[in-house]
């Protein structure tokens, strides 16, 4: 059985619009990266994963391209991209691109001219419908962007399909032509030198029989037709065959596939030989809201981690995802608010909260996928205005919270707890006007602060930093990579697990929450044979879990 490297992977995710830039742009950079290299390589991962650099126009920041054979020039040039894989590659650090299946900027060259009418040769690459006589749309789907997925083409009687914004039409993959053109194309960054792709929203690439509607909507409205867009049986036909071509050119590659709404059964059908290496899905992730205000708008108010269904969902992934396919393990993402402000405690326990948090997560079986700044505990960047979201649903949740009566600073914070823009603030290297990022203004906004940032924490033995290098030191050792996963029924307030190789044995116990608890009682009863690893209580001399405290063992 063939042994792949990314089996062991620990993947860095950088936004590189908001990793660092040397070019005082207040954009991000591909030389920034290059420079930060040394760093990356320090803390212990061993795989880059960039978000888009393609030319694009920049609609949905990098994710609607209009050319896949160039790097934007916001991010570089094709010379420095080759650069970065030289360089990576030259510190043993493997580099994956986003690459987007299921869409294409409307400025594409292909879109382009497939608006030029039916005879095209192009107008076949995208999805279109003819115009229904009595003026409505075709269905009522609606777009994951608000609206419906259907805009009208100005020149013809048709509609073309959009599943995300207007400018980012879906292409048609039933089209021979298509396949080939996205394949060859993937091959052309393969000999670049690239180790693999994350596959950007590769679940939507098949539809559904565009007569059918959603069940129970009223006439003239629309709604979310996941039933029709996501997930069909047809869509892993076409990833299948897209995958085996690159495969024949590089045995191994490494495919990460994002499939959001999988579930551990429906990842391993993803996964496999000429499919996906793994998935990353946002099943394992439930928040629970604690405010209680009728005020706040359902969704917004303050939440924590629903611990027991995280566990119930983990421990689902980690016994369905076995003979070695590898699960991701990740707590944020450029989609989603950051780790600690979301589900940690940015305020009381920040240091505290982020690393028992990364301990319950990371020690489990799979792959981790870390986001920049979160090794340095960074929070969700302050937005200062509301037109500063992409969101549309921001402006409405922002009009119902000043007329209910919260200030401007207190509402954006609240939009912020749920939205992607949060996420994508700007490296904080030091405590500079700028945090080191830039010597202007970065393009998402920055936090300065003091004691986290990439400089302070190099200094301090106690930093979320210095506990990330060394919890993904422990994560290396083979019961960590190679055990197997057994839950252990606790409080709910504690998240706990075994890790069993062969006659090897480990034990993690993390406290989740801001009030102390008691140690449990099976906890203190464990004999002498298991040694403390790494932790910040004894189970043996201390009564007494407090917030965020964590443990690991092992005999």
């Amino acid at each position: 059985m063939t042994t792949y490297w990314w089996k062991n992977a620990i993947i860095y995710q950088i936004y590189p619009k908001s990793f660092k830039d040397t070019n005082a742009d207040g954009i991000g950079d591909i030389q920034g990266i290059i420079d930060s290299l040394p760093y990356i390589k320090s803390l212990g991962v061993n795989t880059l994963w960039l978000n888009p650099i393609f030319i694009s126009p920049q609609i949905d920041n990098g994710y609607d391209v209009s050319n896949y054979y160039a790097i934007d020039e916001l991010f570089g040039s094709l010379a420095d991209v080759e650069q970065l894989i030289a360089e990576a590659h030259a510190l043993d650090l493997k580099i994956i691109f986003d690459l987007v299946l299921n869409h294409t900027s409307n400025q594409h060259p292909w879109f382009q001219e497939a608006l030029k009418g039916p005879d095209n040769m192009y107008r076949d690459y995208y999805l279109w419908t003819d115009a229904p006589s009595d003026g409505t749309l075709p269905n009522n789907w609606a777009s994951f962007f608000g609206g419906s997925v259907w805009e009208k083409d100005a020149t013809s009687n048709q509609f073309y399909f959009h599943l995300f914004a207007k400018e980012m039409p879906d292409l048609n993959w039933k089209n021979p032509e298509v396949q080939k053109a996205m394949v060859d194309m993937a091959k052309f960054w393969l000999s670049k030198g690239i180790d693999g792709f994350r596959l950007d929203a590769f679940i939507h690439m098949i539809k559904a029989d565009f007569a059918l509607n959603v069940t129970g909507v009223p006439i003239g409205e629309i709604a979310i037709a996941e039933e029709y867009y996501a997930n069909l049986p047809e869509v892993k036909v076409y990833l299948e065959a897209f995958i085996q071509e690159l495969r024949e050119v590089k045995p191994d590659i490494f495919i990460v596939g994002e499939a959001a709404s999988a579930t551990p059964d429906l990842a391993l059908d993803y996964i496999g030989e000429n499919l996906c290496s793994t998935v990353i899905s946002f099943d394992h992730i439930k928040d629970r809201e604690i405010s209680g205000n009728s005020l706040i708008p359902s969704g917004l108010g303050d939440k924590t981690l629903h611990v027991p269904d995280f566990k119930e969902r983990m421990s689902d992934w980690q016994s369905q995802l076995i003979q070695g396919v590898q699960p991701t393990l990740y707590w944020n993402n450029h989609d989603m608010p950051r780790l600690v402000s979301r589900f940690g405690d940015e305020k009381n326990y920040r240091t505290a909260s982020c690393q028992s948090l990364a301990v319950a997560m990371y020690l489990l079986r799979g792959i981790p996928v870390i986001l920049y700044g979160e090794e340095i505990g960074m929070k969700n960047v302050k937005i200062d205005t509301i037109e500063a979201f992409q969101d549309p649903m921001a402006k409405q949740y922002y009009q119902q919270l000043v007329t209910n009566g919260f200030t401007n600073e207190d509402s954006l914070r609240m939009i912020a707890s749920i939205n992607k823009e949060a996420s994508r603030g700007g490296m904080q290297w030091d405590d500079t006007t700028y945090a080191g990022f830039s010597t202007v203004p970065c393009w998402s906004g920055v936090n300065v602060e003091k004691d986290y940032n990439v400089a302070a924490e190099s200094e301090n033995e106690n930093s979320v930093l210095a506990f990330y290098q060394e919890l993904l030191r422990l994560k290396k050792d083979d019961i960590f990579q190679l055990g197997e996963t057994e839950f252990i029924d606790t409080e709910d307030t504690l998240i706990a697990y075994k890790r069993i190789l062969l006659d090897e044995e480990a034990i993690v116990v993390c406290h989740v929450a801001t009030e102390p608890t008691d140690v449990p009682l099976w906890l203190r009863e464990l004999d002498n044979t298991y040694q403390v690893v790494f932790g910040t209580f004894n189970h043996h001399k201390d009564d007494i879990m407090q917030p965020y405290d964590y443990l690991v063992l092992s005999k």
